[in-house]
C-alpha cells in the first residue's frame, strides 16, 4: 500500500524502515516542515517522495502521524477532515488530548489513537533504526471508537512489526506513562542538570562518567520540542508521580541528615523489588 508518514524524525522514519523492510508499503510518502529532514529522509530512503498534506492524503491509503503531540492534536481534525475512507493512526506519547480533539469528529472512526512503546533520546531522519519495533509494546486506545475495518488494519500492521499490543482506555495509558516514562525522562533532565550546576568542570564529569551515569542520564539528550508538549498534555498525572518521587527523595534525604542508616538500607532493600518487574 501507499503510506504517508507526516513527521519524518525517529519514530516515523523507523516506521518507515520497518513498514518498507516487511513489504507493507509498497511507495512511502513524507510530509516535513523541515526542508532539511525532508531532503535527509529522502536520501536515507526513508521515504520516495515528499509532498504537501492534501497532496499525500489523497495518494495515500494509510496516513500516520508522527509529529509531536502537540502538533499531532491541531493536524489530526485537518486530516480527517480530507479523508475518504484511508485509516489514520497516531504514535504519540499521550493520548487523551489527540482522542478529545476528535471525539465528536464525523469521521473520528477511520482514526486510532496508539503508542508504541519504543524510543530514543535521538531525534530528526537520521536517528531512525532498523527492527526497532519488533519485540516491544505497542497500545491501542480506544477501540471502539475506531471503525472496525481501521482497527483490523492497525492490529495487523503491529502484529507484523512483531510488536505486543495492549488495549487501554486513553486516560488510563496517560496515566500509566506518567509513572513509567514522563517520570523517567523529567528525573533524568533534573539530574544533569544538577549536576552541571555543581560541576561546573566538565572534564571532569567526562573522565568520571561510568555506565551508571551515562545511563541514568541518557535521556536528558531527549528533545525539549517534543516532550515539552508532552508534559503539557500529560501534566495532571506527571504532577502526581511527581510529588510521589519527591516524597520518596525526601526519605532519602532524611536517612542521611539523622544518620539513620537501618531505613536507608530498608528503603533500598524495598526498592529492589522493581527486580520482579524489570528482570
Amino acid at each position: 500500500m501507499v503510506i504517508t508518514v507526516v513527521g519524518i524524525g525517529l519514530i516515523g522514519g523507523s516506521l518507515s524502515i520497518a513498514l518498507q523492510e516487511k513489504g507493507i508499503a509498497t511507495h512511502v510518502i513524507g510530509v516535513e516542515n523541515d526542508s532539511a529532514h525532508a531532503s535527509k529522509a529522502i536520501e536515507l530512503g526513508l521515504v520516495q517522495e515528499c509532498l504537501p498534506l492534501e497532496d499525500a492524503i489523497q495518494k495515500s491509503s494509510l496516513i500516520i502521524i508522527a509529529t509531536p503531540i502537540n502538533a499531532a492534536e491541531q493536524l489530526l481534525p485537518l486530516i480527517l477532515d480530507k479523508v475518504s475512507n484511508q485509516v489514520v493512526f497516531d504514535v504519540g506519547s499521550t493520548k487523551s488530548k489527540i482522542v478529545e480533539a476528535v471525539q465528536n469528529h464525523p469521521k473520528r472512526g477511520r482514526f486510532v489513537a496508539t503508542h508504541p512503546m519504543w524510543g530514543t533520546e535521538n531525534s530528526g531522519p537520521s536517528a531512525a533504526v532498523k527492527g526497532a519495533f519488533s519485540k516491544k509494546a505497542t497500545v491501542i486506545c480506544d477501540k471502539t471508537d475506531s471503525d472496525a475495518d481501521a482497527l483490523v488494519l492497525v492490529e495487523k500492521l503491529y502484529a507484523i512489526l512483531e510488536m505486543h499490543i495492549i488495549y487501554m482506555e486513553s486516560t488510563a495509558h496517560d496515566m500509566h506513562v506518567a509513572y513509567i516514562s514522563h517520570i523517567s525522562h523529567i528525573t533524568s533532565f533534573a539530574l544533569a542538570n544538577t549536576v552541571l550546576e555543581k560541576e561546573r568542570e566538565e572534564d571532569a564529569i567526562f573522565e568520571l562518567a561510568s555506565g551508571g551515569f551515562e545511563s541514568t542520564v541518557r535521556l536528558a539528550k531527549s528533545n525539549a520540542a517534543m516532550w515539552v508538549p508532552i508534559f503539557m498534555q500529560n501534566r495532571e498525572n506527571i504532577l502526581d508521580v511527581l510529588n510521589e518521587h519527591i516524597s520518596q527523595l525526601r526519605k532519602f534525604k532524611s536517612c542521611l541528615e539523622k544518620e539513620n542508616y537501618e531505613y536507608l538500607q530498608e528503603l533500598i532493600e524495598n526498592a529492589n523489588g522493581i527486580r520482579r518487574i524489570l528482570k
